[in-house]
């Protein structure tokens, strides 16, 4: 996969409601499980001068996707919509609330991209059905190649996780859409 431009890793939703143990969400420790794969991927994106992208839901409180059944969370301003301390947010990495589940929905990302000569975006994170899957498909439609890294994504079960993850390993999009694994993946990018 070795080819003009960079990656960049878009690291979705991990912020501090979705992980606080306190509120008891099924995603909570899936998403704990996580963190440790997601800062050795970001760690070898950063050494790389690599772009390493926290995107994040930063939902109003009287927002339309309360009107089902998620219940408020991740509000727009306040700490539960901040990136967990775990992930080490570095000086450098780009920091996009984001208003709906893909990280190229009115955040300014594509450009951002386009800027940095990105070609390939790697996405981690949470949901896998929902917010990953969202922006890895987003990538495909604004031209950047994307890749699901496998061990740095997570679901509210592993058997959700597996069976979205299954969904796309044979897609017609391959290899401009691909599911792989974190270590896969850095060694397709030629890291050792």
């Amino acid at each position: 996969m070795k080819t003009k431009g960079s990656p960049a890793l878009l690291i979705i939703d991990m912020v501090k409601d979705y992980l606080d143990p306190r509120r008891n969400l099924k995603i909570t420790p899936f998403a704990a499980a996580i963190v440790d794969p997601i800062k050795t991927l970001a760690a070898a994106f950063r050494e790389r001068g690599w772009p390493v992208i926290f995107s994040t839901d930063a939902f109003k409180e009287d927002d339309f996707i309360f009107t089902g059944r998620m219940n408020p969370e991740s509000l727009a301003g306040t700490k539960g919509a901040q990136v967990i301390d775990e992930l080490e947010k570095k000086e450098g990495d780009l920091w996009l609330p984001k208003p709906r589940f893909s990280a190229f929905f009115q955040t300014g990302l594509e450009k951002y991209l386009r800027e940095r000569e990105v070609i390939l975006c790697a996405v981690a994170g949470i949901a896998t059905p929902f917010c990953v899957l969202t922006t890895a498909l987003d990538a495909i439609c604004h031209d950047f190649k994307s890749v699901i890294v496998a061990d740095c994504s997570a679901a509210v079960s592993e058997r959700i996780h597996n069976d979205t993850l299954d969904l796309y390993r044979q897609t017609a999009l391959h290899p401009l859409l691909r599911v792989s694994g974190s270590s896969a993946l850095l060694s397709d990018l030629g890291v050792d």
